[in-house]
């Protein structure tokens, strides 16, 4: 039987589980740091505390976070650690563990909306979209001085309803169409299945990507 817990407490125990997973998955993990400003579970839950936060900026957000939410962060740590290529690595990891934990929970449930399918039972049956939102004001202007929408691709597994980030589209620096990355990224997860395995490379099943309509 499961003990209750607050809705914060049961993020910051899925968060921990994730990064002791994501940490064990690797011999050694170049993106594990210790920063004491800042570190790597409490910038996890800035970053989600932001998705649900309704405000306008960073900077506005950093302030909601301290007034409303008791949540503290230099201003200059903050927006540094956006721009680290390591949290970029720490946070690829991590998500990749907790969709396996999320994943792994709902299997146990019973939860398979393709079941009535079993020819694509060696399939991951994914829905991608691409989602394109405002650049932010600190975008850096391209070579002809202009800032275009940032975009994502995103995918939804058909077979648990999980939702995950695929690949960057453009940061808002230039223009960019979602077709191409796809592509590209399905180039290179095909390379990675016909790569050698070593043993501690997980076997991937074979995909089936569906492409629907673009949200901006």
């Amino acid at each position: 039987m499961y003990e209750s817990q607050t809705l914060n407490a049961f993020i910051f125990d899925h968060c921990n589980k994730s990064m002791d997973n994501a940490v064990s998955a690797e011999r050694y993990p170049l993106w594990k740091r210790a920063c004491p400003g800042l570190n790597d579970i409490g910038f996890i839950r800035l970053g989600m505390l932001r998705c649900i936060s309704l405000v306008d900026s960073g900077r506005h957000f950093l302030q909601a976070a301290e007034e409303v939410h008791e949540e503290q962060c230099p201003l200059s740590t903050y927006f540094k650690s956006l721009k680290s290529p390591r949290r970029v690595r720490m946070l690829k990891a991590v998500e990749q563990q907790s969709d396996d934990i999320y994943s792994e929970t709902l299997s146990s449930h019973g939860i398979d909306y393709l079941k009535s399918f079993p020819e694509l039972n060696d399939y991951t049956v994914l829905a991608a979209d691409g989602h394109f939102i405002d650049h932010a004001c600190h975008t850096e202007k391209g070579r002809n001085g202009k800032v275009y929408a940032a975009g994502f691709i995103y995918t939804l597994n058909l077979r648990n309803g999980l939702l995950r980030p695929f690949s960057l589209i453009t940061n808002g620096t230039r223009r960019h169409q979602e077709i191409p990355v796809l592509r590209d990224e399905l180039k290179r997860e095909k390379e990675q299945k016909t790569a050698p395995k070593s043993a501690s490379t997980p076997m991937i099943k074979r995909s089936l990507i569906m492409l629907s309509g673009i949200t901006k």
